[in-house]
């Protein structure tokens, strides 16, 4: 298992209005966040918020390049972001006890934060495809290349994992500082990693690390 030092390139926040950052996307041009009783998007080049959307956003969201998807409590809602309407409601996997939220492969990936589990489900039923088993609590989760990445936070320690999605093996990790937590986690999709950061009200910038050759010693 390849092992890493974070890099922090950046932080944004606090918000005005937001004490606490959940769950965090992209949709390719700005960076959207769920803040408990909205959803809130800001600019990466300078920080400023540009929208809200009044919604219950209590933990994950996710993009899947037309809509956003934001767990509130046991459901998860699919949103237009040009209106701000909830278009559809699908069942969350853990009924109030979810955490990370993701799109890729045309399926939602939904983080168990104390199951320890990643449910791949379907976007329009909520219907359980798979599961994958953790051994940290699950914060964020997000795709990077065909890699499965997931953030934990337990113990006042938060790590970036990329694990196998077929065994749930940890393949690489990015240990944050201590006392730096992740709750939520998304991918630019070519080597940033945007991670919520709690109660601290701010997004956080990780560099992906740079590649290294599989018979290198890390």
């Amino acid at each position: 298992m390849k092992q890493f030092q974070a890099e922090i390139i950046r932080e944004y926040g606090p918000f005005p209005g937001a004490d606490n950052v959940g769950g965090v996307s992209f949709d390719g041009q700005h960076i959207w966040f769920a803040s408990g009783d909205r959803l809130n998007a800001f600019d990466p080049e300078n920080g400023q918020t540009v929208r809200s959307i009044d919604v219950a956003a209590h933990a994950g969201t996710a993009f899947d390049g037309e809509h956003l998807y934001q767990i509130a409590e046991e459901h998860i809602l699919k949103i237009d972001p040009k209106s701000g309407n909830v278009i559809a409601t699908i069942p969350a996997p853990g009924a109030g006890g979810d955490s990370g939220l993701a799109w890729a492969e045309g399926s939602l990936w939904v983080g168990q934060y104390r199951e320890r589990k990643i449910h791949q489900i379907h976007p329009e039923t909520g219907a359980v495809l798979r599961t994958i088993e953790s051994n940290r609590f699950v914060t964020g989760v997000t795709w990077l290349d065909r890699e499965l990445w997931h953030a934990t936070w337990e113990n006042d320690e938060s790590d970036l994992r990329r694990i196998d999605p077929r065994t749930g093996d940890v393949l690489e990790k990015i240990a944050l500082p201590s006392g730096v937590g992740v709750s939520g986690l998304e991918s630019d999709g070519r080597n940033r990693f945007f991670c919520g950061g709690g109660n601290s009200g701010k997004v956080r910038v990780v560099r992906r690390p740079d590649r290294i050759p599989a018979d290198s010693d890390v």
